[in-house]
């Protein structure tokens, strides 16, 4: 019998917790429902299946060979929507799918190594992309416009999440423009209306590729 996990996001409507009780501790297990509802109904997988698809049918080596190979195709999963996050099309500035990129990403034959980030690897998948597809960088322009005595002290926290800055301004208020990565918008967004409390604003003027030997933001 195969028993199925959450291999990805992991959605309350989806996933149920089964707890169990014993010695004092309590243990839980998270799996899909209707999995759950299959194996009390007494479903199981046919030998042959197993066989065919894992070479055997001992559950514990199956087990195995899921928890192992399903690390790798979950990180998969995850450098192709890094990518997604970051590129668009050169012409149309639209962003590619995470299924499009995965696609490529086989397509070239990227095979992932678990013992590198998945932000690494992201980086280097899409150099190689470059060399077979239509893909670039791209980074969204933005402008802050701060409260004075806030924006000094919030210019800090967001300087890990800006690229490149391309103005400042101090008068009565802190205005900045400036180019991030598309993947980092909601938490500036968010990290903008905690600290000035509503009294900052943001506004988005257009998406940009990045070009090498653009000014840091330091």
């Amino acid at each position: 019998m195969s028993i199925f996990t959450p291999t990805n996001q992991i959605r309350l409507t989806n996933v149920a917790v089964v707890r169990m009780k014993r010695a004092g501790k309590r243990f839980e297990i998270a799996c899909y429902k209707n999995k759950v509802v299959g194996w009390r109904s007494g479903q199981v997988a046919k030998k042959e299946d197993l066989i065919s698809a894992f070479g055997t049918d001992d559950q514990t080596e199956i087990c195995k060979q899921i928890l192992t190979k399903g690390e790798v195709q979950q990180m998969f999963r995850d450098i192709a929507t890094i990518v997604a996050d970051k590129c668009v099309t050169p012409e149309t500035k639209r962003p590619y799918t995470v299924i499009l990129i995965e696609r490529a990403m086989k397509d070239i034959h990227y095979s992932v190594k678990t013992n590198r980030s998945t932000k690494q690897q992201a980086l280097e998948v899409i150099k190689q992309l470059k060399e077979k597809m239509k893909i670039e960088r791209a980074h969204m322009r933005l402008r802050f416009i701060l409260p004075v005595n806030e924006g000094k002290k919030l210019k800090e926290k967001l300087k890990p999440l800006i690229k490149v800055i391309e103005s400042k301004d101090y008068g009565q208020q802190l205005e900045i423009v400036c180019l991030i990565d598309l993947g980092c918008f909601r938490e500036i967004d968010e990290l903008i209306k905690k600290e000035t409390k509503g009294k900052g604003s943001l506004e988005v003027l257009n998406l940009k590729d990045l070009e090498e030997g653009d000014e840091k933001f330091e």
